[in-house]
């Protein structure tokens, strides 16, 4: 089912409609979610494998739910304390050491001005005073908010507060660092700065393009343009910029292509159209490189920005050291550049999968997004491992999140 679900998400992702209303599932527990969610119009039955791509008219009713683990940090913490398991019997903890992250120390970092408003896009550093060794680095977000971590890729068991400090937007302060832990209440730190408030938006599309994304590529050519029009009528001010980088695996025709930003969506509507599914064969991809690319040959800007990177993807990358050291590398320099990865996660999604994106996601200060199967449509996808989450029309829920990090 894996074809027929991701072309589905790109679909929905891509087309702008809007849903009219949407209610809230009750989790049964924190490891499952009963998803008893259902939107109240455009409710779609059946859809089979075996008509894969043949409707284009069922575009925009995928259904999906929005997770974001950092508004969450009790659930979080729950989950990692190890007393909670897959259906596989797998302890939920067990994959901080399967893709070599760890979450037990979050420094949660608020910079407001002096009346009190949140200052978006300033640069934060969590440095070791010792040595003036930078540990992690984020930008600020709509709400002034950043997360920064200490050995977010090699455990640390304990931390020396006292040679801890933070910078922010380029001073060094004299106020202790505050360290949230797993099962701890969130301890922000709260900072005093002043920067210009920016309307400019860079978006990114970073697709992967191995057989099973056929038809995605083709609805990505039929519906990118609406759904960046309506984030446009919506935010009239704004300097919108759109980007697209497509990738597959070794062995393929290509490893990635790309069309860097442009103010003009047509050159990116033009590449897109340009471009065909093929390869892969196995199940995992290389989303490694992709990320990688996305850092070296996309011209982010560099300041006084807000930053999306839309990961659509059925697939993991390569479960490898070579592979693994390289996102270790590239995913905490998403997060100092203030790149906010958002995965689109569809049914070949498996819980490691799922897991890897959560914290990739935790990482870049962004947010998980899964599809759900109360549309109706396609094959079974599994339960997202997550509390009480509200379904929406994905392509609703992809705008409203735009619309929230330019507010």
């Amino acid at each position: 089912m894996k074809k027929f679900s991701v072309l589905l998400c790109a679909a929905a992702l891509l087309c702008a409609c809007s849903m009219k209303d949407s209610r809230e599932g009750e989790p049964t527990s924190p490891g499952i979610d009963s998803g008893d969610v259902y939107p109240e119009d455009g409710y779609i039955d059946g859809g089979d494998s075996g008509n894969q791509g043949q409707n284009p008219a069922q575009a925009g009713k995928l259904t999906a739910g929005e997770w974001r683990d950092l508004d969450h940090w009790d659930f979080w913490s729950h989950l990692m304390a190890g007393q909670e398991t897959d259906s596989t019997g797998k302890n939920y903890a067990e994959y901080n050491e399967y893709w070599g992250f760890y979450t037990n120390n979050r420094v949660a970092v608020r910079v407001l001005n002096e009346a009190g408003e949140p200052q978006r896009d300033v640069p934060v550093k969590l440095i070791r005073k010792t040595d003036n060794t930078t540990i992690y680095a984020g930008r600020t977000d709509n709400t002034g908010r950043t997360n920064l971590w200490i050995g977010l890729t090699q455990h640390v068991s304990s931390v020396d507060h006292s040679t801890l400090a933070l910078v922010v937007n380029g001073q060094q302060l004299d106020q202790e660092v505050s360290v949230t832990y797993w099962g701890d209440e969130e301890q922000w730190n709260e900072c005093t700065a002043s920067v210009t408030p920016t309307r400019n938006i860079d978006i990114c599309f970073i697709v992967d393009a191995t057989g099973s994304m056929m038809d995605e590529i083709a609805f990505l050519k039929q519906d990118l343009t609406n759904i960046i029009t309506t984030v446009q009528s919506n935010h009239t001010d704004a300097a919108i910029r759109t980007a697209a980088l497509f990738y597959r695996d070794q062995g393929d025709d290509y490893l990635t292509r790309v069309n860097n930003f442009t103010s003009n969506l047509s050159q990116t509507v033009s590449f897109i159209e340009d471009q065909h599914a093929d390869g892969g064969g196995d199940y995992p991809e290389a989303v490694h490189t992709a990320l990688e690319v996305g850092l070296q040959d996309l011209s982010w800007r560099e300041e006084n920005s807000i930053r999306l990177a839309f990961m659509l993807l059925d697939a993991p990358p390569h479960h490898q050291d070579d592979v693994i050291t390289s996102l270790h590398a590239s995913i905490p320099q998403y997060a100092q550049k203030g790149i906010r990865i958002i995965p689109v996660a569809a049914s070949g999604v498996d819980k490691p999968t799922e897991f890897f994106l959560r914290y990739t996601a935790m990482a870049t200060d962004g947010t998980y997004v899964f599809l759900t199967n109360d549309s109706g449509i396609g094959g079974d996808h599994i339960e997202a491992t997550v509390g009480e989450y509200q379904v929406e029309y994905l392509n609703a829920l992809v705008v409203r999140l735009i619309d929230q990090y330019l507010q």
